[in-house]
């Protein structure tokens, strides 16, 4: 069974005793209602947290009638699911920007963007962020529902934990990063193996 939502917030009230949830309705209790509440705040800033590859996303932005006032030509309007800004331009050309609230202003005519999203459909995420959002949503839960700050504490030591390996992992999917050819790296490397002979 796919994770969801509602067996994320569910799982993290069973982890505190706690009955579960089929829903974020009213009928649920009060237990659903706050599991509702917090879901949202808690997953957009686990999302933001690190560049996860299952909530990344790439796009070209069109520039908006309207330039600014001045040290730029062009700004763009940030998608409605951004959560974070990954690169501006692409790797062989970056690009000088600014961000200012939900714009970037930059010296382009169209711009590429890579960028966090606002994944919302859970059963796309990798099992180990899904298991950091389950602790997560314990800990913002966990006073509330067991009135216990000791409860909450440790919930919140084992989700830093989680994330720390979560976020490990997922960097292992990808290839390492490489240092260019550039110059100031080379002659360094080579003043490096000249001392060493």
């Amino acid at each position: 069974m796919s994770a969801s939502d509602v067996t994320i917030c569910s799982n993290a009230l069973l982890m505190l005793g706690a009955k579960s949830i089929n829903a974020f309705s009213a009928d649920e209790g009060d237990r659903a209602t706050l599991a509702g509440n917090l879901w949202p705040t808690v997953r957009d800033a686990l999302l933001r947290s690190h560049p996860w590859n299952c909530a990344t996303k790439r796009v070209r932005l069109a520039p908006l009638a309207q330039a600014p006032e001045f040290d730029y030509s062009a700004q763009f309007q940030l998608p409605a699911d951004w959560q974070r800004t990954l690169q501006v331009g692409t790797r062989e050309y970056p690009v000088d920007f600014r961000q200012e609230g939900r714009l970037i202003l930059a010296n382009a005519t169209d711009l590429p963007l890579v960028y966090i999203f606002r994944n919302e459909d859970v059963g796309s995420w990798d099992p180990a962020l899904v298991h950091v959002a389950t602790l997560q949503m314990a800990a913002a839960m966990a006073y509330a529902i067991t009135q216990s700050a000791s409860l909450a504490a440790a919930m919140a030591d084992k989700a830093a934990a989680a994330l720390k390996l979560a976020k490990a992992y997922d960097g292992q999917d990808n290839p390492p990063e490489t240092i260019d050819d550039a110059p100031l790296y080379q002659s360094r490397f080579n003043n490096m193996t000249t001392r060493l002979r």
